[in-house]
Parts: C-alpha cells; structure tokens; sequence
C-alpha cells in the first residue's frame, strides 16, 4: 500500500527567509512559520496554542519566497515532512523534522506585496487573486 506525506498549513512567518546557495546555484529558503489555535478552557477564557514549524524551499520556490515573504507574512502552506538525523560533535543522535514546501500562496494583501517589492511581484501558482487553479475540462471523463 502506498503511503501519503501532506501537510498544510496557515500561519504566519517568524522571521525573514534565510537563503543559501548549494553547489553554487541551488537555493534554499529557511524560515519558522507559527501556526496558533484558539480554544476556551473550562473557566471559558479564551487560551492559544503557538505551533512553531521548519520550513524549507528549494530552487524556484525559494527565490519566490526570498522575494515576496519577510516576518510575519501570512501564508498558506502544501508540503511534506521529511526527518534529518545526524551525529553531533559528542557523537549523540540527533534528529529534526522539517516541511519541505511545494508551494505556497501569500494571504497579504497583493497591494502591501506589490510596493515593497517596486511593483515587481511574480504571479505566483494559486494565487488567490487569479482565482483557483483547475485542470483543463475534458468532455470524455465519465465524472
């Protein structure tokens, strides 16, 4: 049986997006995205929960992101899990997960994006703005 590896989430980012370069030309993004719950607790008060996320993006995804997201941008977030383990200089294991985005749609306001980037935002896949994104209509398909 075949396995499934999906996360989504919504939240906002903790702080800009760190970029490095792999093998001279690879980009790599790296920010903390926090996702946070709001319940009632017995007393009824309203309490939250702050989740903190690693977040990484690889090439086009993450020139995207170094150009339009900086701290506290909100955005929706498709990607999936994948786990490091490694062996520190004491020889212990260590192990960190992180969300390998594939894509993202920015929930700021497109007008907020538009000017601190000089009026130079890319249209980004599923852009909120442009509508959903849907495959072609076929008229063979019995559904």
């Amino acid at each position: 049986m075949k396995g499934v590896n999906k996360v989504i989430l919504l939240g906002n980012l903790g702080r800009d997006p760190e970029v490095t370069f792999i093998d001279g030309n690879i980009c790599v993004a790296k920010f903390n995205l926090a996702t946070t719950e709001y319940y009632r607790d017995k007393n009824g008060v309203t309490q939250s929960q702050t989740e903190w996320h690693s977040i990484v993006f690889w090439r086009a995804l993450a020139e995207l992101a170094i150009k339009n997201l900086k701290k506290g941008s909100c955005i929706y977030l498709e990607g999936k899990l994948k786990t490091k383990i490694w062996e520190d200089k004491t020889g212990q294991k260590k192990q960190a997960t992180e969300i390998v985005g594939e894509s993202f749609i920015m929930l700021d306001k497109r007008q907020d994006s538009f000017q601190q980037n000089n009026g130079e935002v890319p249209p980004l896949k599923g852009d909120s703005s442009d509508g959903p994104i849907l495959p072609p209509a076929d008229e063979s398909l019995p559904f």
